[in-house]
């Protein structure tokens, strides 16, 4: 079984204390990236539940141990666990039990005295969600303290609010945050001697809802923003309760303050540049500048002292959380793509990103025009789904990677503008050579809208597609409601809702100037009683097409386009159609309030068998008469898209009984398909197809997937990976390998027991060690050793 397609921006990203790696929270595992080359280094797999939070455990003063604790980290996971890891060596080392779901954690660095020594003492500060409550419980969320040397729970709930907020700690770990609707909480944590009667507690109070804050690195100065676009610096927060004497009351009530006064602090000042709301603040080390970013994608730097800003523009994507490194050079931002890209600070140059699988495409402006759409290559094991910026991205299912973007539409996309186009249809070909997608220009006030139809040639490798033919209102003003390849041609067929259906045929045009280019007309249009053309599919042998005029099954020769046979009417419009291999069956699915999954005999004209379910998506084997089934457990429209739970039926075309099912979570808005796999991975497979075995892979609603073979009985959990890609760091060649690469290797004619070699830590004494024989001269030697230590300058030509 393998996974993958995990977000990597559900929570923000952390780097190791040495700055040489990020620590990715990706479903229920971390991932630990390359912060110099991002690739993937390693994965730590222990939680049952998503994972919420990564904390790198801050190093003690400089000491021999530092170096040792600079590879270790806590996570927190909605499985109710705090779990410590060795990420270097990929070992779980201990987990401390909370049994809440655990949605965000802070560790400050407190330490304790023992014996005049500062012995540090992890204390982490999260915030669960209290699900013993009833769920119309207005306070859920809460506010926890756990020793984690003792793994227990101390002292009480700091605070209770309407859900789990998201704690921030300042760098010295003496003030904690969270937002909660118009106030910021903060409390001042004492690092030395820890106790937790003596957390102090304020509020600073706003007139909008606040989204994140940030703490001064040096100063008490505290930044919020919310949901406005607007930015508010505290300075001086907490002058009258936490500059306080330990043993001091302060007669400050923590409410005080009016909604758009300083309360307990010195000054508030606005800033406002951002149209949308704040989605993260960050000061830099010094302290000079603060970062904000937000839905404009771009990153905003402000001169703390004058209010100056500059911008990082063009990240094309909604911005989520900034992090920066301990050495200060690189910096990560993560986006709502599901990017995360690794910046050289100061000038924020993307140096690397870390792509994920583009996560759903959600516009309130859309409405119930827009339903999830993919297409699967067969053969390469690719999935291209569509994106917000109009392009198609090719996903490898199996590496787990970004293969390629394919722009479908030229339009300069900007993440805050509403979204008035669309992809509504893509189909790949079998062997993968050809793409035809479909565009939607969605109309503005009525007026304006069209569709546009695209063929694509596959490039030199597989995932690269280029432009073939471009033809605007192919059925009028109507729309397409599918696209199918016959296999074997160059022929494709688009059915419309405007009643009719049309024949598609690639040909070389010849022009004088140019070289041969290959075009797609039209050669063909067929219609049934003006019906609307609901669905269509080639058989295995291209020798047939059905088509579905509404709930009639229409069968043609694609070649004369004469209607050969009508199948009898289902239940209500069809709005799938799919050959079952290369058996005389032909499955269809109608999704309506009437659904229905019903299986077609088609040399006999007759319905096999039917079943009345709410299916989601289907898809048929290229080569067995079996076919698969994603139905939903519940009426499409009773509830979220999270709350949809479907089933995965396998079926034999022939029995309506189901050979094997699987219980799948989000099923509403994912799809399945049969994928061409490699024997490797299944030696005893039974499901073999021309060598290689035939797997099934479910792709859910948040586009995480999973691969399996649909004749195991394993149970399905996206969570775990069977493979992955997985880079290790190798050291790079010194001496003389450095300059004249690697030495034959002979073979030793006698057991001589070998002596480990060690490499220098001054190479230059090694870079002529080698055989006598097969060194080079030293007349060729010495110049190249030379210019390798020499730094070489253009010279002017005068």
């Amino acid at each position: 079984m393998i996974t993958g397609g995990q977000s990597y921006v559900s929570a923000p990203p952390a780097f190791s204390a040495d700055g040489n790696h990020l620590l990715v929270c990706t479903g229920r595992t971390v991932s630990v990236f390359s912060a110099s080359t991002g690739m993937l280094m390693s994965e730590l797999e222990g939680h049952e539940g998503y994972v919420t939070a990564v904390v790198v455990a801050p190093p003690p003063a400089a000491s021999a141990a530092a170096a040792k604790l600079a590879s270790y980290c806590w996570t927190a996971g909605l499985d109710g666990f705090l779990i410590y890891w060795d990420f270097a060596a990929g070992e779980l080392v201990r987990k401390v039990p909370v049994g809440f779901p655990v949605h965000s954690m802070a560790i400050p660095n407190i330490t304790r005295v023992s014996k005049g020594v500062d012995i540090y003492t992890p204390f982490a500060f999260v915030t669960v969600e209290d699900t013993s409550k009833p769920s119309n419980e207005k306070l859920r969320g809460q506010l926890r303290i756990y020793d984690l040397t003792k793994g227990r729970r101390v002292g009480s709930l700091l605070a209770e609010t309407p859900k789990p907020e998201k704690i921030v700690a300042s760098s010295s770990g003496e003030y904690l945050g969270i937002t909660n609707k118009r106030k910021i909480h903060l409390w001042r944590i004492p690092t030395k001697d820890f106790k937790p009667d003596k957390i102090r507690k304020i509020k600073l109070k706003h007139t909008k809802n606040l989204n994140t804050l940030a703490f001064h690195p040096s100063e008490r100065i505290v930044a919020g923003g919310d949901v406005t676009g607007r930015i508010l610096i505290w300075r001086g927060f907490g002058n009258a309760k936490f500059c306080a004497s330990d043993g001091a009351k302060s007669k400050l009530d923590e409410d005080k303050g009016d909604m758009r006064g300083n309360g307990d602090a010195d000054t508030c000042t606005t800033w406002h540049w951002h149209s949308g709301g704040v989605k993260f603040l960050k000061f830099s080390t010094d302290g000079a500048y603060l970062f904000s970013g937000g839905m404009e994608g771009v990153i905003v730097v402000w001169q703390l002292d004058t209010g100056k800003r500059r911008y990082k523009p063009r990240l094309g994507s909604p911005l989520l959380s900034f992090v920066d490194s301990p050495d200060s050079s690189i910096a990560c931002v993560s986006c709502m793509n599901n990017q995360v890209h690794l910046l050289k600070m100061p000038n924020m140059e993307v140096m690397k990103s870390i792509a994920g699988i583009k996560l759903p495409i959600s516009s309130s402006n859309l409405g119930g025009c827009y339903r999830d759409v993919y297409g699967f290559d067969y053969s390469n094991k690719l999935v291209a789904v569509p994106t917000e910026d109009y392009s198609m991205q090719f996903y490898d299912l199996f590496e787990n990677t970004e293969v390629s973007e394919v722009q479908v539409c030229e339009r300069n996309f900007q993440p805050v503008d509403d979204i008035t186009m669309y992809i509504s249809l893509v189909s790949l070909s079998i062997d993968g050579n050809l793409m035809c997608t479909v565009d939607v220009k969605l109309p503005e006030e009525e007026l304006g809208g069209f569709v546009t139809l695209k063929f694509w040639n596959q490039g030199s490798h597989a995932g690269q597609y280029f432009l073939s033919t471009v033809i605007y209102e192919p059925h009028s003003d109507s729309g397409i409601s599918a696209i199918a390849f016959r296999p074997g041609k160059n022929m494709a067929v688009s059915s419309s809702f405007g009643g009719n259906f049309k024949v598609w045929i690639q040909s070389t045009l010849l022009q004088p100037s140019e070289k041969n280019q290959s075009g797609w007309r039209c050669q063909s249009v067929g219609s049934y009683k003006n019906k609307p053309m609901t669905a269509a599919a080639f058989s295995s042998d291209g020798s047939v097409l059905a088509v579905a005029a509404e709930s009639v099954v229409t069968l043609w020769d694609p070649d004369n386009n004469a209607l050969v046979g009508v199948i009898a009417e289902a239940l209500s419009p069809i709005t799938k159609l799919s050959f079952v291999g290369t058996s005389p069956f032909l499955m269809s699915l109608s999704q309506s309030s009437k659904p229905q999954v019903a299986v077609w005999n088609v040399p006999n004209l007759f319905m096999q068998w039917s079943y009345i379910l709410f299916a989601e998506a289907a898809c048929c084997s290229s080569s067995r008469s079996e076919f698969a089934v994603l139905a939903l457990l519940s009426c499409p429209d009773g509830g979220t898209l999270e709350e949809q739970d479907g089933v995965i039926l396998l079926f034999d075309a022939e029995n309506p009984k189901p050979v094997s099912s699987w219980s799948v979570k989000k099923a509403r808005g994912g799809s399945i398909a049969f994928l061409k796999g490699d024997s490797s991975l299944d030696a005893n497979s039974e499901d073999m197809i021309d060598g290689d075995a035939s797997l099934l892979v479910y792709l859910n609603g948040s586009h995480e997937y999973v691969i399996f073979d649909p004749r195991s009985t394993e149970e399905l959990h996206i969570g775990k990976s069977a493979r992955k890609n997985i880079q290790t760091e190798e050291p790079g060649p010194i001496g003389y390998a450095a300059i004249f690469g690697e030495l034959p290797k002979l073979e030793s004619k006698k057991d001589v027991p070998e002596i480990p070699f060690i490499p220098s830590e001054r190479p230059w004494e090694t870079i002529f060690s080698g055989s006598s024989h097969v060194l080079p001269p030293l007349t060729k030697l010495c110049p190249a050793f030379l210019a390798s230590l020499l730094e070489k300058r253009p010279v002017a030509n005068e």
